[in-house]
């Protein structure tokens, strides 16, 4: 998989002992934003599924770039689900469900730890969603 590329000036991920922090990732392909706009309740939360899952996999793939040969990520530590929600959408926690699930699907469901589904007023570059994680890292 193609590692994201930065918007600014940071890392996709920085890892720290056994512990790996991946920047927001918004759901971009090789850095062209695929999905922009707010999250409504206009929409069923469907609607939104490819985007968070686009995210995620962004995150993860920063993640999966500092594990070595010998290890695995064990543990998301961190799952924060940053949402651009419009005033009359209430429905985050569904909508961080979406990362979860993907996380689960590729880690397995022993992986998954504490989460933060969080409604914002704007994300960069009007993404409608923003995924950033923390995750442990063990020998195989």
């Amino acid at each position: 998989m193609n590692q994201p590329i930065p918007q600014g000036l940071y890392r996709p991920a920085v890892r720290y002992h056994d512990v790996i922090y991946t920047s927001g990732m918004t759901p971009r392909v090789q850095g062209v934003l695929q999905y922009s706009g707010k999250i409504t309740a206009a929409y069923p939360l469907e609607h939104y599924q490819e985007a968070v899952k686009q995210a995620t996999t962004n995150s993860l793939t920063a993640a999966l770039a500092l594990v070595q040969e010998d290890e695995k990520i064990t543990l998301i530590l961190q799952l924060n689900v940053y949402i651009n929600a419009a005033e009359d959408f209430l429905e985050h926690s569904k909508i961080a469900d979406f990362a979860s699930a993907l996380l689960a699907e590729k880690l397995g469901e022993a992986s998954i730890g504490s989460r933060a589904a969080i409604g914002v007023a704007t994300l960069p570059s009007n993404a409608p969603v923003e995924i950033a994680l923390v995750a442990g890292v063990s020998k195989i």
